[in-house]
């Protein structure tokens, strides 16, 4: 059966970020991902998660000052101590909320730097976390983004995202696998899912190509789940698009007895959607 999350910075805005973990529990779901909170106030973040008696399946560490076009330091190499730091303030994080992923964001490309230096910057990076992630029991991942989206950043395809976990060959390093922007880059979802689905730590999923909810855009997304749940994928399956129409209309492809674990046929695709 596939369990799924719902993603707060960017699905659930219609109320304010706090109050979104309380949200998402009245929406009958029972884990969440976000982002690394703007204002950095990590303990009122984590007493709203308690309050809402919510797991957390994944978060964004630290990317930066997003507001003005950061998109993270792993594979930047003058931002080397500032990543490490961080990493270690996510992995404390992590620990507090019961959270077992972190995506680690790749960052933008530099004009002054080879892309093989960023490359080796970010399996450093990593390498040096493999500790600090073992300890906790933490999964660091890296994800790739479509470039129609999100130009000049370092990763775009699956390959990329498996250069970085191949080089640091370790447990704790895995492929954010986002539906959404791989369909948009190199579709061949489900061959790749088969093909590397030891090297895939999560799963977000909107459809393509205007980013909203399932059934609204190309992806066969009864097809691709159930994929996914063939191949024997045990993490949590994050729902990261921007509704159209209210939030409550964006998941009527998911019925409310579904929103914890499902299968794919359980699913409301096409179906009225």
């Amino acid at each position: 059966m596939l369990r799924f999350d719902i993603n707060l910075a960017m699905t659930l805005t219609d109320v304010p970020p706090l109050a979104r973990f309380q949200r998402a529990a009245d929406l009958g779901f029972g884990a969440v991902e976000f982002f690394w909170p703007a204002d950095g106030n990590v303990d009122a973040l984590v007493a709203a998660k308690e309050d809402a008696g919510v797991e957390v399946a994944l978060f964004n560490m630290n990317a930066g000052d997003m507001a003005a076009g950061d998109r993270g330091f792993l594979s930047h190499p003058a931002r080397r101590d500032w990543w490490r730091e961080a990493m270690l303030a996510a992995v404390d994080l992590a620990e507090r909320l019961g959270c077992r992923r972190i995506h680690a964001v790749a960052g933008t490309r530099l004009p002054e730097l080879a892309r093989a230096a960023q490359i080796d910057c970010a399996v450093e990076n990593l390498l040096w976390a493999l500790p600090h992630l073992e300890r906790a029991g933490v999964v660091a991942t890296v994800e790739a983004l479509n470039v129609y989206d999100a130009p000049g950043f370092l990763l775009s395809r699956m390959d990329d995202m498996l250069a970085i976990c191949r080089a640091v060959d370790a447990p704790q390093v895995r492929c954010q696998y986002d539906l959404y922007h791989m369909q948009r880059m190199e579709g061949n979802l489900i061959p790749t899912i088969r093909q590397h689905i030891d090297w895939i730590g999560h799963v977000q999923i909107a459809d393509a190509p205007d980013r909203h909810q399932p059934g609204s855009g190309e992806i066969n997304f009864r097809n691709v789940l159930a994929a996914l749940e063939a191949a024997g994928y045990t993490g949590s399956i994050g729902l990261e698009y921007v509704p159209r129409g209210t939030v409550e209309e964006s998941l009527a492809w998911l019925p409310r007895a579904a929103r914890r674990q499902a299968a794919p046929s359980d699913l409301r695709l096409w179906e009225g959607a």
